[in-house]
């Protein structure tokens, strides 16, 4: 098996995801914001997957050793580098989830509900507690449930899996059709951190993370039959929570109340 192989296999699921009705349901900037509010849940726990992958096949303690294959190690730290300390638009050194933050706050979105959640974890100390007694939908719930489960389970194969088919190698193709909405239905808007943001996430996923990424699962799985069955499991179990988070964005939006999940 290999990546291509993988790619045809939940290739119905992408599909799925890719023509989901979300993309359509944003026809005004109410739309916009609870689109942010929703979708922001995945941003931030898209950074605990690389941190688990950084954690597992680099070293990350001290005294420091060469820990695992040198190559895995560039393709982790390069794609760190630039999701946590990227340049914002306005020339800063930002992570992307604190660029999405900002864009938020740009369009109006409310960030007290994430900021909420995210101050529990705090305090927890455990996500699993955190997700638990939290208010939001329970789409949202399974999808941030999943993510922390596949971290837990701690076998760098599935994590990769869970990083480069669930989310990588998705984003690009995801976001575009995003952003076409956006320029179709807000040209009077200000929403230019907004589409830096994406337009970074495309530039980024397309030419350089998603085919890193993907080098990063082959090296990972090699020619073990078994770890490429578990990355084929962990790969179209993520797409389906990432369809299940979107059905949660899309029923938020349908019944424009916050408060109903």
């Amino acid at each position: 098996m290999n990546t291509a192989t993988i790619n045809t296999i939940i290739r119905p699921q992408r599909d799925i995801l890719l023509q989901h009705p979300l993309y359509s349901r944003v026809k005004s900037i109410d739309d916009l914001r609870h689109f942010l509010q929703g979708h922001v849940y995945a941003v931030w726990d898209f950074m605990s997957l690389l941190k688990a992958l950084q954690a597992k096949l680099t070293c990350t303690h001290v005294p420091w050793l060469p820990v695992g294959n040198p190559e895995i190690r560039y393709l982790i730290n390069e794609i760190v580098l630039a999701e946590e300390t990227d340049i914002n638009i306005d020339g800063e050194r930002q992570s992307h989830y604190e660029m999405y933050i900002d864009a938020m706050r740009a369009c109006g979105a409310d960030v007290t509900d994430v900021a909420g959640f995210i101050d529990d974890v705090v305090t927890t100390q455990n996500i699993f507690v955190s997700i638990k007694k939290s208010p939001l939908h329970k789409g949202i719930k399974a999808f941030l449930d999943f993510t922390f489960r596949v971290i837990e389970e701690g076998k760098p194969h599935e994590i990769a899996a869970a990083f480069t088919f669930g989310r990588e190698d998705l984003i690009p193709g995801m976001f575009t059709e995003i952003l076409r909405n956006f320029e179709a239905n807000f040209p009077e808007a200000d929403l230019s951190k907004l589409i830096y943001y994406f337009e970074r996430h495309i530039a980024l996923d397309a030419d350089e993370h998603g085919p890193m990424a993907m080098q990063m699962v082959v090296e990972l799985c090699g020619g073990d039959d078994q770890k490429w069955k578990e990355v084929e499991d962990i790969s179209r179990r993520a797409l389906e929570k990432r369809i299940g988070l979107w059905d949660a964005i899309e029923e938020k939006m349908l019944h424009e109340d916050l408060a109903s999940i």
